[in-house]
């Protein structure tokens, strides 16, 4: 048995025994190392220090720690009530007005699931008091919670850079425009179900005045994603720099401005931060040294020669790696899948003509499809807690925002110039 079946062979069976994805990842690079015997058990060790001794790396958990302090300090409702204010009268407005609170949370949190837990918690209660189908209500901030990773600020983002030596800046600014074509999709088809269902909007009507009283009181929460972006795109800081200015002022507005925050309550918020914090980086520095033993096992090179040897036509090859990161996404966490897979595809998709910062968004999409896809959909456990809706009903009513999710990946896999329009 060669050490490549060893190590994907371990890995494969950690999982079905549902083995957390980093300690999995990690397991089976030292049953992997054990096997071969060509390094010494301190290469383990040494990677998952090294990995995530990185400075753009640090923009993680203070945008995680960031993401909490806005979750619980009041931003949440204020953004709805800006997204209330413009929509909440029209058919299924607010199914529609959730998917946009959800975009402007994504420009914050840079996470799927804090995402789903900040805006569900406010949104399906909601959703459900006005008539809306339990499910739907689910399914909606399910769906729309993965936007939290293609909107910049992204997490994911962080890594693809970090994996790639691709510039981060250039990664945020190019996941504006698809981030706003997944949203749109998805409104599109809470429009036409709700329609279909006969939920209506609020009786109250649309006003300039209500609209600019909505925005003077989320004036604060709005200003964030301008300072985070603008700062970066300005040159005046780094996105770790950024990171670590959106936990100031987010704590500055949740707690001084909003006094949602109570200073007893930010102990918590650290700790839960912390927690998080710690099972990416676990992750990152297991799928780290898993990569490593990919690389001295030469896989990238002949998974790259395999797929040159189906075809050489760059369409269809960039169609199976759709496929395949559609697949992952179902069974594997988005960071460890970037930084496992980045090594492997990245060569060979540029060595077809598409540019790394147009693969790092698609790769992105992709996985940001698995959030709500059966049977590790991280977004529909979060959901489902909120709510109570059993995974099953959960998992079908999610189907039509996969669809839509799916066109919007076709046209920015085919359209480049919706990725790199500003790059």
């Amino acid at each position: 048995m060669t050490a490549t079946a060893v190590l994907f062979g371990s890995f494969a069976i950690l999982l079905l025994l549902s083995v957390p994805i980093g300690i999995a990842i990690g397991l089976a690079t030292l049953v992997t190392i054990f096997y071969s015997g060509s390094m010494p058990l301190e290469f383990l060790a040494k990677e998952l220090v090294t990995s995530v001794d990185s400075f753009p790396l640090m923009a993680v958990p203070f945008f995680i720690l960031a993401g909490e302090i806005m979750g619980k300090g009041g931003i949440s409702q204020r953004l709805f009530g800006v997204a209330g204010a413009l929509v909440g009268n029209k058919t299924g407005g607010f199914a529609i007005a959730t998917i946009i609170t959800c975009m402007f949370f994504a420009a914050i949190s840079g996470s799927g699931p804090a995402t789903v837990a900040a805006i569900g918690g406010v949104m399906i209660p909601a959703m459900v008091q006005q008539g809306y189908d339990r499910r739907f209500a689910t399914a909606t901030v399910a769906a729309a919670g993965s936007i939290g990773i293609i909107i910049p600020p992204s997490i994911p983002m962080v890594m693809f850079g970090v994996t790639a030596s691709v510039s981060i800046g250039d990664l945020f600014i190019s996941g504006i425009i698809p981030g706003i074509l997944v949203g749109v999709a998805m409104m599109i088809w809470a429009w036409y179900y709700s329609k279909k269902m006969g939920y209506k909007g609020l009786d109250e009507k649309t006003s300039l005045k209500n609209i600019g009283k909505a925005i003077w009181d989320a004036k604060w929460a709005l200003l964030i994603p301008i300072i985070i972006l603008g700062g970066i795109y300005g040159g005046i800081f780094t996105p770790t720099e950024a990171a670590v200015i959106a936990v100031v002022y987010g704590l500055f507005v949740a707690v001084v401005i909003y006094r949602e925050l109570p200073l007893k309550e930010l102990p918590k918020v650290i700790y839960d931060s912390a927690l998080t914090t710690s099972t990416v980086l676990i992750i990152v520095g297991a799928a780290n040294a898993f990569g490593r033993l990919l690389t001295l096992e030469q896989i990238p090179n002949k998974i790259a020669n395999g797929l040159i040897n189906i075809s050489d036509n760059p369409i269809v090859i960039i169609l199976l790696i759709t496929a395949l990161l559609l697949v992952v996404g179902m069974f594997m966490d988005p960071l460890a899948a970037i930084i496992i897979l980045t090594p492997i595809l990245l060569p060979i998709v540029v060595q077809v003509g598409y540019d790394p910062v147009h693969f790092g968004v698609l790769m992105i999409i992709n996985l940001a499809i698995g959030y709500f896809t059966p049977p590790v959909g991280v977004n529909l456990f979060v959901g489902s807690s909120i709510s109570g809706v059993s995974m099953g009903p959960l998992s079908k009513a999610v189907l039509p925002y996969i669809g839509t999710m799916l066109i919007v990946l076709l046209l920015v896999t085919f359209l480049p110039q919706i990725v790199l329009l500003f790059v």
